[in-house]
């Protein structure tokens, strides 16, 4: 803790002075890319992120590294490969770009051609997180499908009701769900492993894979993908 300083003063004097800011040889570009040739390594990751206001840019980190400091390799404004190609190849020297031996990478089209022109001897990697996410995505396709299917059969079934001034009361389960609400109630569990799943998530599970074997299908073969890249990596 530091007593009798003013921070305004110490923040204008470490900006102006103890940070070097204006001698910094990146500074004049440092809003469209950033480069550190001297951070590179064997095992490189390539990926795209949304910084402040929502603006994209692709950045190349160094995997052993960790996250720490000299992670970073690059971070570049934008995600189109043409653009990112010219200066990977520019500021990074062929011999240090033969030297990666595997680059990690989400299944974009960008980040794959970036990859197989500036890292000729790398060997390309898809990342299991993107991988899982996509995964992930299709067994709730397929739930969402199934959802609104048991919209439009409980709305056909209300109108028809109620035409033959009759009460609708549509099915409920024996863990208290109507068909909709157990479809719109399994969204979190199927991201979900079944031994880290409460009693009444596994019920529900029970309820809904009974009645969608598809379903069942779908979360049995993500689960077991994912284990087997897991084991792979």
């Amino acid at each position: 803790m530091f007593f009798g300083i003013n921070g305004k003063n110490f923040q204008r004097q470490y900006k102006e002075r103890l940070s070097n800011f204006k001698s910094w040889k990146q500074k004049e570009h440092a809003t469209d890319y950033l480069i550190y040739p001297k951070n590179i390594g064997p095992s490189l990751s390539l990926d795209e992120t949304a910084l402040s206001n929502g603006k994209l840019y692709t950045i190349l980190t160094n995997k052993a590294k960790k996250g720490k400091k000299g992670s970073i390799v690059g971070m570049i404004k934008g995600t189109g490969a043409t653009n990112i190609i010219h200066l990977l190849m520019t500021h990074i020297s062929a011999k240090q770009r033969n030297n990666v031996g595997e680059i990690t990478l989400d299944m974009a089209g960008s980040m794959n051609e970036i990859a197989r022109i500036c890292f000729r001897k790398a060997t390309r990697v898809t990342d299991r997180f993107h991988v899982q996410k996509l995964a992930l995505s299709a067994v709730q396709d397929i739930r969402i499908k199934h959802r609104w299917e048991a919209l439009e059969m409980e709305n056909k079934q209300y109108v028809g009701a109620r035409k033959n001034n009759k009460h609708y009361a549509p099915k409920i389960f024996s863990n208290g769900d109507t068909l909709k609400q157990l479809l719109a109630r399994s969204r979190y569990l199927l991201f979900k492993n079944s031994n880290k799943c409460t009693q009444k998530q596994k019920i529900r599970a029970q309820i809904l894979f009974e009645n969608y074997p598809d379903l069942y299908k779908a979360y049995i073969s993500n689960k077991a993908e994912l284990y087997l890249r897991k084991i792979d990596s």
